[in-house]
């Protein structure tokens, strides 16, 4: 048996002496249309927050109006109250940060929509990236097909370049 385990240590310690460092994660760069998208993903981020404000609200609303006969320490509600006023004064700075990023980056996404060529290009892009349209209000708006909208909308992501700094 002390044959076995004088094997086990050589295995571990083999092991651990040929282990390599691990791999640093690939990162890729962003594509065309991923990089237009950051302003939906960030729009519906801050609707989020807008949402999780409202209900701290309500919160916070009912938290007052909450009356009992039982005596209770008046520092505990005091406490909540002042909890709630907290978060929500945190999230209203988180969404104040997010708002001027998205004013930022859409006005990003304007000069390179601006850049293409092609008008309806730039017209079904800025439906797409800047209204959030879905693809079939864009396909009646337009009067295309939904697989022609599919296809100018691949033509003018092709067709645009982005600059990544």
């Amino acid at each position: 048996d002390g044959g076995n385990k004088e094997k086990r240590k050589d295995t571990i310690k083999s092991y651990r002496c040929s282990k390599s460092k691990p791999k640093q994660k690939e990162v890729k760069p962003m594509t065309n249309k991923q990089y237009l998208n950051q302003a939906y993903r960030l729009d519906q981020r801050i609707e989020s927050k807008l949402e999780q404000v409202d209900s701290l609200n309500a919160l916070a609303t009912k938290a007052t109006s909450t009356l009992s006969d039982m005596p209770r320490n008046p520092n505990r509600a005091t406490s909540k109250m002042a909890d709630i006023i907290v978060k929500i004064i945190d999230l209203q700075n988180e969404i104040n940060k997010d708002i001027d990023e998205l004013v930022s980056l859409k006005t990003e996404i304007v000069e390179i929509i601006k850049s293409v060529e092609n008008k309806e290009h730039q017209t079904l892009l800025e439906k797409r990236y800047l209204c959030f349209e879905t693809w079939e209000q864009i396909a009646v708006d337009m009067g295309y097909s939904s697989r022609n909208i599919y296809r100018m909308h691949n033509e003018a992501t092709n067709a645009i370049k982005i600059k990544l700094s």
